[in-house]
Parts: structure tokens; sequence; C-alpha cells
């Protein structure tokens, strides 16, 4: 069973519980908060997750804020986290296919459930394409490196 790193803010708590109880057959999920809606910073949240991931620790993360956007900002930080935002299947397939993404941002405030879990499931499933991909993503890390 794949292990996924989950974390969210007071804003995605809510999305975050859905998704675990509606996925907790098919995925194993290391929560590492918040646990309520009581209003928390983002980066402290998105920290821990990330962490795991750049480790080795969890194959991949699951981000929630209320946009999904502070959180992607915050992941997007590290040169070997490859966070996308996303809202719909076919983004979360893309960001696997086309960017090799290791973790998604939704969007709590607005992502219905079931959306959101076929969100997870798509981004958990599918491969990277590689080839002309992978040219592209070894070109921004060599931008980064140079800067």
């Amino acid at each position: 069973m794949k292990k996924i790193v989950i974390a969210s803010d007071h804003a995605g708590y809510v999305l975050k519980e859905e998704i675990k109880k509606l996925l907790k057959d098919k995925y194993l999920f290391e929560d590492v908060g918040t646990f309520s809606e009581e209003s928390v910073d983002y980066p402290d949240f998105a920290d821990k997750a990330v962490q795991l991931v750049r480790q080795g620790k969890m194959e991949r993360g699951i981000l929630i804020c209320g946009s999904g956007i502070g959180m992607s900002i915050y992941a997007n930080k590290f040169i070997d986290i490859r966070c996308a935002l996303v809202w719909n299947e076919e983004l979360a397939k893309l960001c696997r296919l086309h960017n090799n993404a290791n973790m998604i941002a939704l969007p709590g405030r607005f992502m219905d459930s079931k959306v959101a879990v076929r969100c997870v499931e798509f981004f958990m499933e599918t491969s990277f394409e590689g080839g002309r991909h992978q040219r592209r993503l070894d070109k921004i890390i060599q931008h980064i490196q140079q800067h």
C-alpha cells in the first residue's frame, strides 16, 4: 500500500479528513496536522510534509489550505519538490505525466470531497512519462542551481 503524507491548515482540515476517510482502504496516510479548524499558519504544516517527501520517507504528499496557493508556494521553494496546484482530475494526471510532481496542493475552500478524492487517485496512480518532459525538468533544476 502506498504511503502518502498529508497536511492541512485550518481551512483545509475538513477536506483532509474527508480524503483520509474515503481513501483509507487504498493508501496509508501519515497525517502531520493540523488536527482542528483552529487558526494556524500553513507554512508550519507544509514544512512537516515537505521534509518527509524530501527525506524519502514518503513517496508523495498532499497539502491542503484554503486556496491551495500558499502551501504550493511554500513547497516549491525546495529544489527537489514539485508541487502542483490541482483542482480537477485532468490536472492531477498531467502534473504526474508531464511534471513528475511529488506533491499536490488542493484548495480546501473551493473543492468538493469527491473531486478531491479522484484527484488524489489520479495523482497516486499516474506515472511520469519522462522523455521530453525529463529534459524540461532538468532545465529547471539547472536554472535553479545557476542562480
